[in-house]
């Protein structure tokens, strides 16, 4: 199955960083290896113990050697490889990384959103490109907000594989008093939730900035649900219950909680800031402002009746007026 427990978390921001607590509470034995882009943050928590950038209360526990901003030996030292960065940078982490490199390892995905440009969600896009199989990959999936892992308030994460042994396996690698896992076989259906959720967190966002209350939100996610769930089961026809956590779940936290970057940001552009300031002033990714564009792509080969998406689309894509757009989605909603 997995082999040492020799895990490899990629990426230093909120999630990575949460992911790292999770990892080192989890009483399983095991050696944790961190990869970060920045030598400066890496410095900082090898000698003081926190990531200065990103949930700093968290105290990190790895070894100041296992820490480092380079990929290539990390990976050597690893059997499993967490991937904990934003989609669109994913290819740019992972330069210099073959398939080769790959081999024999069990990857988890940690992101949720699409590769920008190839239009693949992460169990696709590693199988394509680095010949992983889905056997061997493994997506985490919410409802779960880092913020809330570092307060350790209880949480809970799906673990989907095409391996559900495997994916049982290493749920028993992140269990701690304050996560609680479930296990699925639906990669597909909980990446792309994943990935959609963030979506109507926008929208959702949006049309709090324009001045909707809290009576139209309802009917904005129990309509968005409803897309997710055509849009799922077109892409990958499988029985499953939308209502799960993985699906309903991560749906509601993100889109109604404060700790919701791309509720936030969604929220800002209903106030009328432009993308480029709302990214500005955020100084987070919020992955749904690239996702709305992949999925609006790749639904050309499905035809998906998705007013949601389509409406997020055109406000950040065709530059149409947020009040005017939502007051047009408004009518198509039941």
């Amino acid at each position: 199955m997995i082999g040492q427990n020799r895990i490899l978390v990629v990426g230093g921001g909120s999630w990575a960083t949460a992911n790292i607590k999770i990892l080192s509470d989890n009483p399983v034995e095991k050696e944790i290896y961190w990869w970060m882009r920045s030598e400066h943050a890496a410095d900082h928590i090898r000698q003081f113990g926190h990531n200065p950038n990103y949930l700093s209360s968290i105290e990190i526990r790895v070894p100041a050697q296992h820490i480092s901003t380079d990929l290539r030996s990390l990976f050597g030292e690893a059997d499993i490889i967490l991937l904990n960065v934003p989609a669109a940078f994913l290819k740019e982490a992972l330069a210099g990384i073959s398939s080769a490199d790959f081999e024999g390892k069990k990857v988890v995905s940690a992101i949720k959103g699409i590769v920008p440009d190839e239009n693949l969600i992460i169990g696709e896009f590693i199988n394509k490109h680095y010949g992983v199989s889905f056997d061997d990959f493994m997506v985490i999936s919410g409802p779960c907000h880092a913020e809330e892992v570092a307060l350790e308030k209880l949480s809970y994460l799906t673990i989907a594989s095409g391996d559900t042994e495997l994916a049982a396996e290493f749920a028993g690698m992140i269990s701690t008093r304050y996560i609680n896992t479930t296990i699925s076989d639906d990669i597909w259906g909980t990446e792309y939730a994943a990935v959609l959720k963030n979506v109507y967190a926008m929208a959702s966002g949006i049309c709090h900035g324009v001045g909707y209350g809290d009576n139209f939100q309802s009917v904005l996610i129990s309509n968005a649900i409803r897309e997710l769930e055509r849009f799922v089961a077109a892409v990958h026809p499988i029985d499953r219950d939308i209502k799960e956590s993985a699906y309903l779940g991560d749906l509601l936290v993100t889109a109604y909680s404060n700790f919701s970057r791309n509720r936030t940001f969604g929220n800002m552009i209903g106030k009328g800031y432009t993308v480029k300031s709302a990214q500005l002033e955020m100084n987070m990714i919020a992955e749904g402002y690239y996702a709305v564009n992949c999925l609006h792509q790749v639904n050309k080969q499905y035809n998906v009746h998705m007013p949601i998406c389509n409406a997020v689309y055109a406000i950040l894509y065709e530059k149409r007026n947020p009040s005017l757009e939502m007051k047009h989605l408004s009518g198509q909603l039941s």
